[in-house]
């Protein structure tokens, strides 16, 4: 007999419904949700209520970051990044950058290196001290490649580290995924890596550094896997897992490396085994397109245990205890 699926341990709804867009956790019992409204609420996991609500703007709030000096960074749909200092409890706003990006490519804070990353218009990508807001690198593919490579609007990336350097792993509108080099400012290799053999957008990705995978989705009816050469710095693409329905919006690979879950348009948490990619779980709570998912980095102490959040158009947050 199949198991069925684990039921949340508890779902927090606030008094006025809103959209969740970014969920982030500042430590195991404090969790940040960004809303449809342009705030930020706190959510104290001790008592399952919220504490503190933040107004960053009018728009949407697209992602959340805390910094090495534990400072908040927000990202609005309007291309607006805000950097936020913690004063006497409260938040007061001490940068603000427009990226001139006006989508739903999120920000990505690198802690070994304390800068921000954020998309600029098209195809561009600019790095950020976190302290300033002053550019450091921007990555942007040259008119000879895009002759090559169509690129389209950047849509995802993250920072990650190969034999000690730092890169950027990079996905785009046509499906394309690219590794830039902090060290030259240029892509890796002649051409980017296809993941996608009919070229769906790409909106979210996330990489093992352990096992040398990443996995990726986006607009289309499957994840993709793909793995980087540590040699040569290749992106390759290696399987592809089946969705019933089409569309994520977020992939994350838990820290344990025992499973990762999608964030489905269907409003569909899927679990699935990291080492297998079995599918494990298809969690049903949601009644509205899935936007964000976060795994606290330690216990809870409510429930005991670390735990995942997820949220969306339906203004819940779902908190689940799985496959420990």
């Amino acid at each position: 007999m199949a198991l069925l699926p684990p039921d949340p341990v508890f779902c927090l709804k606030p008094p006025e419904t809103t959209s969740y867009y970014s969920l982030c956790f500042r430590t195991p019992e404090h969790l940040y949700a960004g809303t449809a409204k342009g705030t930020v609420q706190l959510w104290e996991l001790q008592t399952n209520r919220t504490s503190y609500q933040l107004t960053v703007g009018k728009s949407s709030v697209l992602n959340l970051a805390h910094t090495t000096e534990d400072a908040l960074l927000t990202q609005e749909k309007d291309g607006s990044v805000k950097l936020w200092a913690l004063a006497d409890s409260d938040y007061v706003l001490r940068h603000e950058i427009s990226t001139e990006h006006v989508g739903f490519c999120r920000m990505a804070h690198d802690a070994k290196t304390n800068t921000v990353i954020v998309a600029r218009e098209r195809s561009a990508i600019s790095v950020l001290c976190a302290k300033t807001f002053s550019e450091t690198m921007r990555f942007k593919p040259t008119a000879e490649l895009e002759q090559t490579v169509p690129f389209g609007n950047i849509m995802c990336f993250q920072p990650i580290e190969l034999q000690s350097q730092r890169y950027l792993l990079a996905g785009y509108e046509s499906g394309a995924l690219a590794l830039w080099d902090y060290r030259t400012g240029r892509s890796v290799g002649e051409t980017a890596r296809f993941v996608t053999a009919d070229a769906d957008c790409l909106l979210t990705l996330d990489y093992d550094p352990v096992t040398n995978r990443g996995i990726c989705g986006g607009s289309s009816d499957k994840l993709s896997l793909f793995a980087i050469d540590r040699k040569t710095q290749q992106v390759a693409g290696k399987s592809e897992i089946p969705l019933k329905n089409a569309g994520v919006h977020r992939v994350r690979i838990r820290k344990d490396l025992k499973v990762f879950a999608s964030a489905g348009w269907d409003g569909r948490i899927r679990i699935f085994s990291w080492k297998s990619l079995r599918p494990l779980a298809v969690l049903t709570e949601h009644r509205g397109e899935l936007l964000d998912i976060a795994y606290s980095q330690g216990v809870v102490t409510m429930w005991n245990a670390p735990v995942m959040a997820a949220a969306g158009t339906d203004g819940q947050i779902s908190l689940w205890d799985l496959y420990k």
